[in-house]
C-alpha cells in the first residue's frame, strides 16, 4: 500500500518536473525581457523540489526510493508521449 501511494506521488512528480523542463527551455529561449533569468529559477525550483522528494523517499527505505523514481519515469514517458 505504501509503496503504490510512492508510486503515484513519483508519477505525480515526474509529470511536473518534465513539464516544467519543457517551460523553462521555453523561457531561456524566448525573447521576453527576464525570460531567460526566470527560466534559470525554474529549473533550480524544479532541481530542488525533486531532490527533496528523493531524499525523502530515501529516508523511508529502498522500497519507496524506488517506487519514487519507477514513478518519476512514468511520468516523464507521460509527458514525452504527449510531446509527440
Amino acid at each position: 500500500m505504501i509503496l503504490a501511494l510512492w508510486l503515484a506521488g513519483g508519477t505525480g512528480i515526474g509529470l511536473i518536473y518534465f513539464r516544467m523542463v519543457r517551460h523553462s527551455a521555453a523561457l531561456m529561449l524566448s525573447g521576453r525581457r527576464g525570460g531567460p533569468s526566470f527560466g534559470i529559477g525554474l529549473v533550480l525550483l524544479r532541481m530542488a523540489g525533486l531532490g527533496g522528494a528523493l531524499v525523502t523517499a530515501a529516508m523511508q527505505g529502498a522500497g519507496p526510493l524506488l517506487a519514487a523514481s519507477l514513478g518519476l519515469l512514468i511520468g516523464r514517458r507521460l509527458v514525452m508521449r504527449r510531446a509527440t
